[in-house]
C-alpha cells in the first residue's frame, strides 16, 4: 500500500494507475493500493481537505494488513514548522504500526523533480530523523537527478510533476531501493 501526494497518485495527464508508485508495483510484482491526493501532506490538506493521516485512516486502515507501506511525501509540508511536521510524521507511522503491527513500513522524502529548495531538505532532514528515530527505512529522492537527460522530458509544463516518462524514472528507483531493503515484499 501507498500513501502520498500528487506524485505518488498521479497529477495532470498521468493517472494513478501511471504513477511511480504503481509503477513501482508493476516491476516488484505487487498489487498496489494507493492512498491520497494531490496538494496533501503530513501537515498538508490539499484541496481534499485531509492530511496523510486522514488518507491513511479513511483509505487504509480499515483494510487487511499490506505486507509493506509506503509513505511518501512532504513536497507540499515546506511552509510548516519542523516541529509540527515531526509530529505529524511520528504520530502517522505510530498509528500506521499499530494498526499493522507486521507489516513493513517504509517513508519516501520529498520529490522535487529540479533543484529543491531549502526548506524542502529541512522536511527531508526532520521526515529522515523520524524514520530513523522509528526504525524505519528512509529512501531520499532529493540525492537524485531526475532531470538527467533533459527537463521537459521529465516534468509537466508545471515544472514540477513528473510526465509519464518521469513517473518510469521514479518507479524503476523507487522499485530498486524497495527491493534491496532486507525483507520486504511477500
Amino acid at each position: 500500500m501507498f500513501v502520498g501526494d500528487s506524485f505518488t497518485v498521479g497529477s495532470g495527464p498521468v493517472p494513478r494507475w501511471h504513477a511511480y508508485a504503481t509503477e513501482a508495483a508493476r516491476l516488484l510484482g505487487w498489487q498496489p493500493i494507493v492512498a491520497g491526493a494531490g496538494g496533501t501532506g503530513y501537515l498538508s490538506e490539499g484541496r481534499v481537505g485531509r492530511t496523510f493521516q486522514q488518507s491513511f485512516e479513511a483509505e487504509l486502515a480499515w483494510r487487511p494488513a499490506p505486507d509493506v507501506l509506503v509513505i511518501s511525501g512532504g513536497h507540499n509540508d515546506c511552509r510548516w514548522s519542523s516541529p509540527k511536521v515531526r509530529r505529524a510524521a511520528t504520530t502517522l507511522l505510530q498509528d500506521a504500526r499499530a494498526t499493522w503491527p507486521r507489516a513493513e513500513v517504509v517513508m519516501v522524502g520529498p520529490i522535487w523533480m529540479g533543484r529543491a529548495p531549502a526548506k524542502a531538505y529541512r522536511v527531508r532532514d526532520v521526515l529522515a530523523e523520524v524514520a530513523e528515530r522509528q526504525a524505519v527505512p528512509f529512501l531520499d529522492p532529493m540525492r537524485e537527478r531526475w532531470t538527467a537527460g533533459g527537463k521537459a522530458e521529465m516534468t509537466l509544463p508545471d515544472g514540477v510533476h513528473p510526465t509519464h516518462a518521469g513517473h518510469v524514472r521514479l518507479g524503476t528507483w523507487l522499485a530498486g531501493a524497495l527491493s534491496r531493503l532486507p525483507h520486504q515484499g511477500p
